[in-house]
């Protein structure tokens, strides 16, 4: 059977339900992690759960902060950021970056990367980078950053998970 890759009929707006989409999204298993930067004011960060690589050469990775995000444009005015890929127990961790109005630091440990970032303690992996490019994402942007450096935790066990709306890890 042969497709082709050219549309034979008009695309229809078929108005999905934003809430049918994130519950059947929501069958994709993905990672989480925690981008930080440094503010003016200090440090600043959120929770992200898309996150991904994107090319080896250049090396470049790409997350998608909401658009409503107070704490991504502290960050990005920097042109600095440290992807942090959260392990499986550190849901509180999670949760206190993923709230607004709060100093998502205060029960933290951390420490400044080699690139002028906070890396969170106990992570798997910190991937420092900078701002390379941003595109529009509908309701989120698209933000490229060039990495800079990595570090990884060499006795870590297991990842974050997010699925079906829950936190998972694979222990």
């Amino acid at each position: 059977m042969i497709v082709s890759a050219e549309p034979t009929e008009a695309v229809l707006d078929l108005g999905v339900d934003p809430a049918e989409l994130r519950r059947v999204l929501s069958h994709f298993c993905s990672g989480i992690v925690v981008v930080t930067g440094m503010g003016a004011d200090g440090p600043a960060g959120f929770t992200c759960q898309a996150f991904s690589a994107l090319s080896l050469d250049p090396p470049l990775v790409l997350f998608t902060p909401q658009r409503t995000s107070t704490s991504w444009p502290l960050i990005q005015r920097s042109g600095r950021f440290s992807v942090n890929v959260l392990e499986a127990g550190q849901e509180p961790i999670s949760n206190a970056f993923a709230r607004s109005g709060t100093d998502k630091f205060a029960d933290v440990g951390w420490r400044l990367g080699p690139y002028g970032n906070p890396v969170l303690d106990g992570v798997l992996a910190a991937i420092e980078c900078e701002l390379y490019e941003t595109h529009d994402g509908g309701d989120h942007l698209i933000v490229v950053g060039r990495v800079l450096g990595m570090v990884e935790h060499p006795d870590a066990t297991a990842p974050l998970l997010y699925f079906r709306s829950r936190y998972r890890s694979l222990v």
